[in-house]
This record gives structure tokens, sequence and C-alpha cells, in this order.
């Protein structure tokens, strides 16, 4: 079946962009998403048959509530705007193509879109292992609020030098962060990027709640390490 128009959330603005034959993604204005939508409110099982019978709203409102959490991702993992933007779009025409396989029963439609964005991703870093470009990080870093999470390991300051600092140093772990190996990152990124919990993680990446603390301990451990080289390189 055909998707229809993708609507961004609170993301950057894409425009129109193709993202499959005959399918487009369009981005209205922020302020024209309500943005007191709870997801737990939501009976997203009644939502998803509704958008398998042809509703465009609830495929609006789908794509509405999860896009910023699913650019997030992308954007971490890559660290490429342009790359997480494109990733995004194929991500929902795969979500909408496969609406039929959401089952309830095996979790929530958080995990399952999740799920289906990891494995994406996975798929995209195998298949451009020889050809990611090493592009400035920089550009887009405050394009949307899902990147906030970083301001944990940077304090806001008003003066020019102050913010200018803190984006050196965001820059400075997504850079870091890239290195990390991609079991480990993706872990990294679920549990202090996008708040997973523990057992949604492990839903999400298909292995024990235990592998995935120590998945998480050792990507923290190898951020820290990169973290703490790169600042005895630039003292």
């Amino acid at each position: 079946m055909e998707a229809p128009g993708i609507i961004a959330h609170d993301a950057p603005v894409f425009g129109k962009a193709t993202i499959g034959k005959g399918s487009t993604v369009t981005a209205p204005d922020a302020q024209q998403a309500n943005p007191h939508v709870n997801p737990l409110e939501i009976d997203w099982s009644l939502t998803v048959r509704r958008c398998m019978d042809g509703d465009s709203s609830a495929w609006a409102e789908l794509v509405k509530t999860h896009h910023r959490r699913v650019y997030g991702l992308c954007y971490r993992f890559t660290g490429n705007p342009t790359d997480a933007e494109d990733l995004t779009q194929d991500v929902f025409l795969k979500v909408y193509s496969n609406l039929s396989s959401f089952d309830t029963g095996r979790g929530s439609l958080q995990v399952w879109i999740t799920t289906m964005t990891r494995n994406l991703l996975i798929d995209n870093f195998r298949r451009t292992r020889n050809q990611r470009a090493t592009s400035s990080l920089d550009d887009g870093w405050e394009s949307t609020e899902e990147l906030v999470p970083v301001d944990r390991l940077v304090q806001k300051g008003p003066s020019p030098h102050e913010s200018a600092a803190q984006k050196e140093l965001a820059a400075m772990v997504q850079n870091a962060l890239a290195k990390v190996s991609v079991e480990l990152r993706e872990a990294v990124i679920l549990r202090d990027l996008q708040d997973m919990d523990y057992k949604e993680i492990a839903q999400v990446l298909g292995i024990p709640e235990g592998t995935v603390k120590s998945r998480i301990s050792r990507g923290r451990a190898e951020l820290a390490r990169l973290l703490e080289r790169n600042r005895r390189e630039v003292m």
C-alpha cells in the first residue's frame, strides 16, 4: 500500500522530499502540531488499524508523535543531519509498509518503531561501511529538541565564549560516540539519549537484559575513554 504524506512534528523542516515511488514527506510548521499529545493516552492499536484502513489523519498523528524520536536516533547513530533526514523518511515508509505486522502482544508501538529504526540503521551502516565521509558534525546540531540530552554533559552559558565551548564539546561527544563500536553505541544511545528502559532496549536489540546492561556499561566506559583522550589532545 502507498503511504500518505509523512508529516514531521517539531523536526527540521524538510520541505517535500521523495521517500519512495509516489510518496513524499511534507513538513508543516511545528506550531500546527499539538504539543500536548501524550503517547501513553493513545490507543495505538486502533490508530494502526485506522492507518491500514486509509485514514490519513491517523497516519499523521502517528508520525507527529514518533517523528522526533526516530530522527534523534538516526542523527545520533550517523552524526550527519542529511543522512538522518533521509533515514527517517525511509523508516516511516517501512513502518507504513509493515503496519499489518504490528502486534501489541509483543511490545508497544514505540518499541516496534525503534526496533525497525535500529534494523534499518544497522543495514545502512553495513552498506555504507566503506563510503562514510568525515563531514562536520556541527551542522544542524541545534535543529531539533531531540538532541538536547547532550546538555547532560554540557552546562549552558550566556556568553559567546561559553556558547562556542559548548558547541565544540557537543561535537566532541558526537565524534567520540561515532567511534564506539556499533553494538555498544546503539545500547548507549537507546538508554542515555532515547531514555528507554532496559526491558525495552532488550526487546529492540533482541538480547537479554543482562547483556543490555553490560553493553551500556562498556559503551559508557569507552565513550569516557575517547573523550578523555580527545581532551588531552587539545590541551
